[in-house]
């Protein structure tokens, strides 16, 4: 993902800062998947657990936990991120079969959607991460015989490089309609970095196109410091996310798709665990509570 090379813990790809992050995600969707009331499936998410020695000793069934569900980085911080996969699943689905058929993913990370998604005829998911990433992850879902259900196209470059140049490069038509995700992204990025995505991906749409991405409300995150979720999850896994999270005050970026010409619904994660059913729900000093999830549709000319 784009803006973190000055941070890397470890070494570069999925050993080290954003990297881990990823393989936190792969758990938590394997540990979903092999629930009895799974909201989404992603067999092959405990694969890239197991492959990368940072994460080899991590559990991928909630089994595996002591403390099951109880515990606050396997259960509830895992349950949140496995509501967040099926929510956007959701969403690409429904914007394909509405006539999107190019998908766009922004710091794809170890996202296995081109593989586990049913798209209908004719789509491209294109896959835009660090060529550590892309390549570990080749490696993986090759050992596996993985074969994508759409045309999948990994396009190995630094959000900081010139993408767009690759990306249409590699046969993106700005002139069809599109759907993108940015999916745990805005987090990590300087103010300047996701306001540049947001305008690059306006400039590359039109109209019927959609864009899903998720950010956290602007708040003092030392507030979250003594958070469960956070401190449990630095002392189990050793991943600071705070220290991770860039500081800098965040841009209106709903506003300005918005003055741009989009459609926009902000929600929480909470109204989707009440709408399935499952998934975390607020708690006291809540990490979650500022987490939202951005829906935006372009509208025609």
């Amino acid at each position: 993902m784009v803006g973190m090379a000055d941070r890397k813990t470890g070494v570069e790809g999925v050993d080290g800062g954003v990297g881990v992050t990823a393989l936190l995600v792969a758990a938590a969707r394997a540990i979903e998947t092999h629930r009895h009331d799974a909201l989404a499936q992603d067999v092959y998410a405990e694969h890239f657990v197991l492959a990368a020695p940072a994460s080899a000793g991590w559990p991928v069934r909630i089994r595996q936990v002591p403390d099951g569900d109880a515990d606050p980085l396997w259960g509830r911080f895992a349950r949140y991120f496995g509501l967040r996969t099926r929510v956007l699943d959701d969403f690409l689905l429904e914007s394909v079969r509405s006539g999107a058929r190019q998908v766009v993913l922004l710091g794809a990370g170890l996202d296995t959607r081109a593989f586990r998604l049913d798209w209908p005829p004719g789509c491209v998911v294109f896959e835009i991460d660090r060529e550590g990433v892309l390549a570990f992850k080749h490696e993986v879902l090759g050992g596996l015989s993985a074969t994508p259900k759409a045309a999948r196209v990994p396009i190995a470059t630094d959000l900081r490089a010139d993408w767009v140049a690759a990306l249409t490069d590699a046969g993106f038509d700005p002139a069809a309609p599109s759907v993108w995700l940015a999916e745990g992204l805005f987090f990590y990025l300087p103010t300047v970095a996701e306001t540049r995505i947001i305008d690059t991906v306006d400039r590359l749409t039109t109209g019927g196109s959609a864009f899903a991405y998720e950010v956290k409300l602007e708040k003092d995150l030392l507030a979250y410091r003594e958070s469960r979720l956070y401190t449990s999850t630095k002392r189990q896994i050793g991943i600071d996310l705070l220290g991770l999270f860039d500081g800098e005050p965040r841009p209106d970026s709903v506003g300005d798709l918005a003055g741009k010409g989009w459609t926009t619904s902000v929600r929480t994660p909470f109204d989707f665990t009440r709408l399935h059913g499952r998934g975390p729900l607020p708690e006291q000093n809540d990490a979650l509570e500022g987490n939202r999830w951005v829906f935006a549709h372009k509208r025609p000319v």
